[in-house]
């Protein structure tokens, strides 16, 4: 994967347009190509583009086109999840977004706005997104109005939240806190999180010419057309000021760079105005405002058209003047890309209270390697489909097999062939409201493949007694049927097991398929999918009591599997035992299958490490095998874990499926010289797409590795 990095708020108006400036400027000091993307973003208003995606392209000047810098809209997600089909959301956003990481250098991602209807909804959605892309998170919070107490239990909150989904989190970033309050906020905060645990913290003050508006975004957030002043919209607007009381009173409220809400008859305010800005005994106001669609008489237009002085802003909006003031304090000031001096102000800010070189190490040159299963389950799928394999499917009865291939075909992961009685498969399908017209669906009493196949049959497995009547029978069942066409090349691979036994599925493949040359077994291998990795277990399913040629064998078939898959393969035997701490019958086979492992890695030049006995513990945990086997290759690093038995490995993966809350894709069989997997009685559909696509992508790498 390439890099990437989230940057999320965890309220609305943080100002995380700052944070998304000038993380965007140190990337684009550092690479050569970084992408921009919104994986949601709030509804086009009135068909105005997104703000934060109109700004970082215009003012960086990308090459990216705006329709592919997001996902889809947050009415589109809510519609989604609220009619079940969050996966259809992520699988969209994940296309998008994979299109742009095979392009660019680095993707900087940005998060909602939470201006939606649900807060916790969108915070929850964020986290969920950055673990399918496999994003480290900069958790940006607000500080604006709070206590020193509310911002460090607002940021604790934060961040143990989004460590307990098992996502990275790069820094955590106060933004908008009291000017003068930064050094006390960071020094409670670093004795509430330990500098131990590694995670920057920053904080940046609340700037005036960052967070109050300008004349021009309030022309553009009340839809007003300027009147006069066009020239000076990038005046800062300090306070708003109604004015509906008389001059003489109205003068005495006049601050700073305040923006005046008048009605447009009031001819005395805007003279006013106009008399004070002139006067150095007033202080300037920003513009003004006139409510209620009124414009001023021509006499006055006249005067302010003859004006001598500098040009003051005035706007014309429709709506009464409580009305306008309302819209006004629901108003969120914006950086625009044209706007110099706020990006200047901006940048500036974030090079000051943010250690940009520390920031900079920790995204680009440390990050760690992450997939979760969305994301392995979605390359699957981009993988099967690049180069469409024929799966033939025996159990074509089964209302979930029917359901899968349904998914399969819109994802153009496969060609299939279904096996069954065709006008019961498509009677069960119409049943169910599936389109299979274009599925190729075979009776193999009827095929007139049936006899080819039952001679071949009865070729194959003459010396083992069996008969012509035998053959034929053998070959009308859909499981050896499809498992027949595979062989003869009619299909690239099967997938069986919903309704048919382990044995049922298998025993045709051992028979005449067989395994590859160089291998004396099949073996199997559960694919592991954790929260932040995908490891490969072997053999759980197959093999009870493999000696130790076996094991060696299982191990480099394993290897394979996880190189297919895109898993850097680092083995670890496993054993009671870490070294030579024990010893034991046991032990002593697993040191044997190593050292025959590591032969045959050498004499077929294979390249991945290879270690045992390890201890499972000494194999996935750093710090266990800094101290039980310091400098290994594959200790505390293992990606493939080699179980010495059925029974350990068996058990072992349905504990750490149930305990861990991972998701085991398999048993994926290998060592067969094409590829035949077998399902679990009690699969779901997304189980059998899984499978499917994996048979896919194995009978890829046969037909290349035969090439």
């Amino acid at each position: 994967m390439p890099n990437n990095l989230y940057i999320t708020a965890t309220e609305e108006r943080s100002g995380k347009s700052v944070i998304v400036l000038g993380i965007m400027q140190m990337l684009m000091n550092q690479l050569h190509q970084v992408a921009f993307f919104r994986p949601i973003i709030n509804d086009h208003v009135q068909d105005k583009p997104d703000h934060d995606i109109t700004l970082i392209l215009d003012y960086f000047e990308l090459e990216q086109e705006y329709e592919t810098c997001y996902g889809c809209t947050l009415k589109r997600a809510y519609e989604l999840i609220n009619t079940g089909r969050e996966d259809e959301l992520h699988d969209l956003i994940l296309e998008k977004y994979r299109k742009l990481s095979e392009a660019y250098d680095f993707v900087l991602i940005e998060g909602t706005d939470f201006r939606g209807q649900d807060t916790a909804f969108e915070s929850e959605i964020n986290g969920d997104i950055a673990a399918n892309l496999g994003a480290p998170m900069i958790l940006v919070s607000s500080g604006r109005k709070k206590s020193v107490e509310e911002m460090i239990r607002q940021v604790q909150v934060a961040i143990d939240s989004h460590k307990e989904k098992g996502l990275i989190l790069v820094a955590s970033i106060i933004n908008r806190a009291p000017e003068g309050l930064t050094s006390k906020i960071l020094s409670d905060i670093r004795k509430q999180y330990h500098p131990e645990e590694g995670l920057p913290f920053y904080v940046i003050p609340e700037n005036p010419a960052l967070a109050n508006p300008t004349v021009g975004d309030v022309t553009r957030w009340l839809n007003g057309s300027v009147m006069y002043g066009s020239e000076n919209l990038n005046t800062m607007v300090g306070d708003y000021l109604v004015a509906a009381m008389r001059v003489e009173n109205f003068l005495e409220y006049i601050t700073p760079g305040c923006l005046v809400i008048t009605p447009g008859d009031r001819h005395d305010i805007i003279l006013a105005c106009l008399s004070a800005r002139s006067s150095r005994s007033y202080p300037e106001v920003a513009g003004i405002v006139l409510t209620g669609g009124l414009v001023p008489s021509g006499n006055v237009r006249k005067l302010i058209e003859g004006w001598s002085g500098r040009p003051i802003p005035i706007l014309c909006v429709k709506g009464h003047t409580y009305l306008v003031i309302q819209q006004l304090y629901e108003l969120y000031a914006h950086i625009e890309a044209d706007d110099q001096r706020r990006i200047a102000t901006a940048l500036g800010d974030f090079s000051k209270y943010v250690s940009v070189h520390e920031l900079r190490d920790n995204i680009i040159n440390e990050r760690k390697t992450r997939i979760t299963p969305k994301m392995f389950e979605y390359s699957l799928m981009e993988r099967a489909a690049e180069n469409r394999r024929r799966i033939v499917l025996p159990e074509g009865e089964c209302e979930r097999i029917l359901r899968a291939a349904d998914i399969l075909l819109r994802r153009g992961v496969a060609d299939l062939t279904i096996l069954g009685r065709e006008d019961r498969v498509r009677a069960l399908a119409s049943a169910i409201g599936l389109d299979l017209t274009w599925v190729e669906v075979i009776d193999p009493e009827k095929s007139p493949m049936l006899s080819d196949f039952a001679e071949t049959y009865l070729e194959l497995r003459k010396h083992k007694g069996v008969i012509e009547d035998m053959a034929r029978d053998r070959m009308s069942d859909p499981t050896y049927f499809g498992t027949m066409m595979v062989y003869k090349g009619f299909a690239d691979g099967m997938v069986s097991g919903a309704l048919n036994t382990t044995a049922h599925t298998v025993r045709p493949a051992f028979e005449f398929i067989k395994a590859k040359p160089g291998f004396t077994i099949v073996s199997s291998v559960f694919l592991m999918c954790l929260k932040d990795r995908i490891l490969v277990y072997g053999d759980c399913a197959v093999n009870t009591n493999p000696d130790a040629g076996q094991l060696a064998e299982i191990a480099l078939s394993s290897a394979e599997t996880a190189r297919t898959f895109g898993i850097e393969p680092r083995v670890a035997m496993l054993s009671y035992s870490t070294g030579r701490s024990g010893k034991g019958e046991d032990v002593e086979r697993i040191a044997e299958a190593t050292e025959i492992a590591q032969r045959l890695i050498r004499e077929r030049n294979l390249d991945f490490p290879l270690e045992g006995p390890l201890q499972y513990d000494a194999a996935i945990d750093p710090e266990v095998a800094r101290t039980k086997l310091p400098g290994s290759a594959v200790a505390g690093r293992a990606t493939v874990f080699i179980f010495p038995d059925l029974n350990t490995g068996n058990n072992t993966y349905k504990a750490v499926q149930r305990a861990a809350n991972a998701i085991a894709i398999g048993p994926v069989l290998q060592g067969l010289n094409k590829p035949v997997n077998d399902l679990s009685r009690g699969c779901t559909v997304d189980d059998i797409v899984n499978t499917v696509a994996i048979t896919a992508i194995q009978a890829q790498s046969e037909q290349a590795g035969g090439r």
